[in-house]
């Protein structure tokens, strides 16, 4: 016979997979790993690349290195955000 909280259950497993299928493993596994949501290899690898193009352009007197670097800056810095994909109220 099958508890009332069986089908709530199955159903929050169900999501997690479809959500994050890597963490829904690794979870399972015994392992677990970190969600999706506090993954920021791409938000690192953005800052960096603008930071080295910021840099490059003030040792190198060029005004679209450093309009570059601010912008790859302006849109590195939100991706640091773990709740950017949830609605604001």
């Amino acid at each position: 016979m099958r508890q009332p909280d069986d089908e709530h259950l199955v159903d929050l497993a169900a999501r997690l997979e479809r959500d994050d299928p890597r963490f829904a493993r690794a979870l399972g596994a015994g392992r677990p790993a970190r969600p999706r949501e506090y993954r920021r290899a791409g938000a690192w690898g953005t800052l960096a690349l603008a930071l080295t193009l910021l840099a490059v352009g003030m040792a190198l007197p060029e005004g679209i290195l450093v309009a570059t670097g601010l912008v790859l800056a302006g849109i590195a810095l939100p991706l640091f955000d773990p709740h950017r994909d949830r609605p604001r109220r």
